[in-house]
């Protein structure tokens, strides 16, 4: 799976590099056996931003971006998206992805996490609840959009992130790119198609395993 998602991050064109940063011997190992690079982190990171920091700390480049090692189908186009949302803009430090709801059912699963951005495409907020509330009480879901959870960052922004105060929102919520918010920085966040296929449990795996198969199907391999 692993593996999967680093060749598709080979397939962005605006990444200069690509490594996988972990705690876990057996995640490094499994990627020098397929060719990739890897650094061992620090066990007592308490998020991936708060790692990612580590490796910013003396790997120096001007954008990071944070791509989850549990998606293998991630969208390369979707990666550059991210990346281009921080373009022309020097007072947004960090940028992310949001794909509008077609299920109503996500709108109250507390397992699928909200966002709400202003005109200029910033976040205002992210949030596990329903938001905005409809006080009308009509089904209107282009209101409703998920957070797609890939994270591109600026350097100095990135250093500074462990030290900043993890506030009653993100302790609230237990989401990471909260503390931006909360401490007063902005992230831009542009629309995909991604639909973020995370392999959480072993029913995920089963669903991702079936797509491989059509995928392969569909171009004569096996």
């Amino acid at each position: 799976m692993l593996q999967h998602v680093y060749e598709r991050a080979q397939r962005s064109r605006y990444l200069d590099d690509i490594l996988v940063a972990t705690d876990d011997e057996r995640i490094a190992e499994a990627t020098r056996q397929f060719g990739g690079r890897v650094r061992m982190t620090r066990d007592d990171h308490s998020t991936g931003t708060d790692r990612l920091a580590e490796i910013a700390s003396s790997e120096p480049a001007a954008l990071y971006v944070n791509i989850q090692g549990d998606e293998p189908l991630i969208d390369p186009e979707a990666i550059d998206a991210a990346i281009l949302s921080l373009n022309g803009d020097e007072s947004v430090s960090m940028g992310t992805l949001k794909k509008r709801i077609v299920d109503p059912t996500e709108i109250v699963d507390t397992n699928v996490v909200k966002v709400v951005t202003n005109l200029l495409g910033d976040a205002i907020y992210f949030s596990r609840c329903p938001i905005p509330y409809e006080r009308g009480g009509r089904s209107a879901l282009p209101l409703y959009a998920k957070h797609i959870g890939l994270y591109v960052y600026r350097r100095d922004f990135l250093l500074r992130y462990p030290d900043l105060i993890s506030g009653p929102l993100e302790k609230a919520e237990r989401l990471e790119q909260l503390r931006a918010l909360e401490n007063g920085y902005r992230i831009r966040v542009v629309e995909t198609e991604y639909e973020s296929l995370g392999v959480d449990t072993p029913e995920d795996l089963e669903r991702v395993n079936r797509l491989f198969s059509v995928v392969a199907d569909s171009v004569g391999i096996g």
